[in-house]
This record gives C-alpha cells, sequence and structure tokens, in this order.
C-alpha cells in the first residue's frame, strides 16, 4: 500500500470515527431525535447532527489533510484551504441529499443511513483530496 493510501486511511478513517460519534451524539442527546427550531429554520434531527458532525470534520480533516497526509502539495494554505472547502461543501451536499433519500423516502434509520453515505463520500472525498484540493504540479 502506497504510503500516501495509508496515512489518508489512517487520518481519514480517525475524521469519520470522530464525525461519526459526533453524529450519533448529536442525533441521540443534543437534538433528541426531535425537530431542532432554530428560530428562523427548523430542521430534522438527521440534517441537524449532520451539519454539527461537518463543522467538527472540516476542522480536523484539513488540518490533518495538509500536515500528515498531503504533506508534497505544493499549493499555497490559503488555496488548499479553499479548494478543500469546496471539496468538503460538495461532500455535504452529496451526504446531505443521500441521508435525505435514505431516511425520509426509504424510511431507513438515520445512523445505518449516515454510516452507508460516510463509505460513498469517502470515496469521492479521496479522489478530490488528491486530484484537486492537495494536488501537486
Amino acid at each position: 500500500m502506497p504510503v500516501l493510501t495509508f496515512r489518508y486511511a489512517v487520518c481519514g478513517g480517525g475524521n469519520t470515527l470522530m464525525a461519526l460519534l459526533v453524529y450519533f451524539l448529536g442525533y441521540h442527546y443534543l437534538f433528541n431525535k426531535q425537530v431542532f427550531d432554530f428560530g428562523f429554520y427548523a430542521m430534522k434531527p438527521h440534517i441537524a447532527a449532520l451539519f454539527l458532525s461537518g463543522i467538527f470534520s472540516f476542522l480536523l480533516g484539513f488540518i490533518l489533510n495538509k500536515f500528515l497526509v498531503f504533506t508534497d502539495s505544493n499549493l499555497r494554505g490559503r488555496v488548499q484551504l479553499f479548494r478543500y472547502f469546496l471539496s468538503f461543501f460538495f461532500n455535504l451536499i452529496l451526504n446531505y441529499l443521500l441521508l435525505k433519500l435514505m431516511v425520509e423516502i426509504i424510511h431507513l434509520e438515520a445512523i445505518l443511513s449516515q454510516l452507508i453515505n460516510t463509505f460513498i463520500v469517502v470515496a469521492v472525498s479521496y479522489l478530490m483530496q488528491r486530484k484537486f484540493t492537495f494536488k501537486v504540479h
């Protein structure tokens, strides 16, 4: 296994486990499986938990990818951050749409749906990080 792939798997795996834990805790305890009302907008608990875990995942993911995984990238840090945000946002939307489909249309359990989505999004994310965000010229 190439070193880059190994580092990505370890760092990405750790970040993914942290995101799943935040999702689980947010869904079950913070949002208590109930609609979360911001006052100006109400979110279903599985969507609110997704955005909560996304905040943590974005921050930890960028730091791990920049400093431990894609260390040979010669792009400037702010360019990497912007590209990481674009790729993160794309993956968040993909995850959001898949979660809506699985929970609200297919009626799968939210935690199971998020677990399935995680495998899909991780594969897409790896390709985007390697070919776009931390690309080496």
